[in-house]
């Protein structure tokens, strides 16, 4: 007989409890939280453990808003790593979403739209059709996304921020909270306002 395979979230911090939320409105077992820190033991009732005791057949959430420290997590716990949306959620039949990305309470995703690996789509976002999204992305809460929107690998929309229609966000690009975004950004960019400029840039 086959062990069951455990759920672990990666993450003993406000972003896993949403986590932990998403999971339990799916009915989905969550059975303790990761975090490498030692100080952390219990985190709301929950036993807190070393990445170490992960098994190479179970399942992990990594909840971590922080793009990069995903993506390095992700390269290092070689594991199932499970994509997980709330109910809540209106998902279009035609988008993809891939593996290790959440979805959370509230958020739209309409037809077209293709999500890459470890994303996060946080409380009532939105993103119109056709819309491409690349890997290790944090689209925050109430961000707006029009039609055919790309937006690079570790890059960060900020909340409440909207992106028309047609735009490019490069690769590792931070567009702050607010923002209205009607020009194309380029990579390595930190960029605020109504509308967007960018004020600089990252290594």
């Amino acid at each position: 007989m086959k062990p069951q395979k455990k759920i672990w979230i990666y993450g003993a911090s406000g972003h896993g409890k949403v986590v932990l939320d998403c999971l339990s409105a799916n009915s989905m077992i969550c059975h303790g939280f990761i975090d490498d820190s030692p100080s952390k033991k219990q985190f709301i009732g929950y036993d807190v453990l070393n990445h170490s005791v992960i098994d190479v057949n179970d399942n992990l959430v990594i909840g971590i808003g922080d793009n990069k420290t995903r993506k390095s997590l992700s390269e290092k716990i070689a594991v199932k790593y499970l994509k997980v949306v709330h109910p809540t959620a209106t998902i279009s039949s035609y988008t993809t979403i891939r593996s290790g990305s959440v979805v959370f309470h509230h958020s739209v995703i309409q037809t077209g739209t293709s999500i890459g690996k470890h994303c996060i789509i946080n409380t009532k976002a939105s993103i119109d059709h056709d819309c491409n999204i690349d890997d290790f992305v944090h689209i925050s809460p109430g961000a707006i996304l029009c039609g055919n929107v790309q937006v690079g690998e570790l890059s960060w929309i900020g909340a409440g921020a909207v992106i028309i229609q047609g735009t490019k966000i490069g690769k590792n690009t931070i567009i702050g909270a607010g923002s209205v975004i009607i020009h194309d950004i380029p990579d390595n960019s930190v960029v605020v306002g109504n509308p967007g400029k960018i004020i600089k840039s990252l290594p």
